[in-house]
């Protein structure tokens, strides 16, 4: 997430004393950005040590709990006005991902947490924080579930900014950005939210917890029908519960084939498979109950 971080020109007492008997008018001095001095490196970069692809703990989604940080809204950003949306439900949105990295590693995210560009995460504009999302890179089909918990991207066409460690999962570290499909996923069990719009700044909604039996794993959703058929046969190859494609209609009358497992009723065997899953490098399955 590359800011703009504006700098001031620091004018001696002589300048300013020639400028004052000068006929010429001084130049208007640009307004201090809310992130000077915040960071150490002016320009964002990859770490310099190698990360292990397989090591990078997958995200699994689970109960939110939801409070104002974060979740102002409306909130401005160098001039420009953005609104947090008061629910992630039924988000779907194909655009350009950048990812950020070293330059904001320890730095606080927009919630309060402590940015790891070695784990899983994201920053959005608009979307709740936090929130899942199965994030999709339509050049090379990899999909994988990331946490917002920060705000961004705010220049260009970009619609998220993925840590370094996602990129790296989605296979464009190496590029900067990707083509990428976006959709929502409301996770199970206590949801509460707080402040995130005027409704629900008063308001917390819990929801009942739902039980292990008749859930799936979900470990892709693709735009081409092959690339589902590829994985759902490599999926076969490492586990012997059912395995499916299930195609669905999207809010942009686009087609998804996600590709599942199951049911499976026993949450340590979707653990275990789960893991399979993720040492074969097809993805990072997430568990949905229909």
């Amino acid at each position: 997430m590359n800011s703009n971080v504006l700098r001031i020109t620091l004018v001696s007492p002589i300048l300013l004393a020639m400028i004052a008997c000068s006929s010429t008018p001084a130049p208007e001095q640009t307004p201090e950005s809310p992130n000077k001095g915040r960071y150490s490196i002016s320009q964002d970069r990859a770490p310099t040590r190698n990360v292990d692809l397989a090591a990078i703990p997958e995200v699994i989604p689970e109960p939110l709990n939801r409070t104002m940080a974060g979740n102002r809204s409306p909130y401005t950003v160098l001039g420009k006005s953005y609104s947090v949306l008061p629910t992630e439900e039924g988000y779907n949105e194909r655009g350009v991902a950048s990812w950020y990295g070293e330059k904001f590693h320890g730095h606080k995210t927009s919630n309060g947490e402590v940015f790891d560009m070695y784990q899983v995460s994201a920053a959005h504009k608009s979307l709740p924080i936090p929130s899942f999302l199965r994030v999709t890179n339509l050049d090379n089909n990899r999909s994988i579930v990331v946490r917002v918990n920060d705000r961004g991207p705010f220049h260009g066409d970009r619609v998220i900014d993925l840590s370094y460690a996602a990129a790296l999962k989605l296979g464009y570290a190496d590029r900067g950005t990707a083509r990428v499909q976006l959709e929502s996923i409301v996770a199970s069990g206590a949801v509460r939210d707080r402040g995130v719009s005027a409704a629900s700044s008063t308001q917390n909604e819990t929801l009942r917890m739902s039980s292990a039996a008749g859930k799936y794993l979900q470990v892709g959703a693709f735009s081409e029908l092959s690339a589902a058929r590829e994985v759902s046969s490599r999926v076969e190859e490492i586990t012997s519960l059912p395995v499916f494609i299930r195609s669905v209609n999207t809010s942009n009358d686009r087609v998804l084939h996600r590709v599942r497992v199951g049911p499976i009723s026993d949450p340590g065997q979707i653990q275990r498979v789960s893991q399979s899953v993720v040492a074969a490098n097809l993805g990072s399955p997430y568990t949905v109950t229909e």
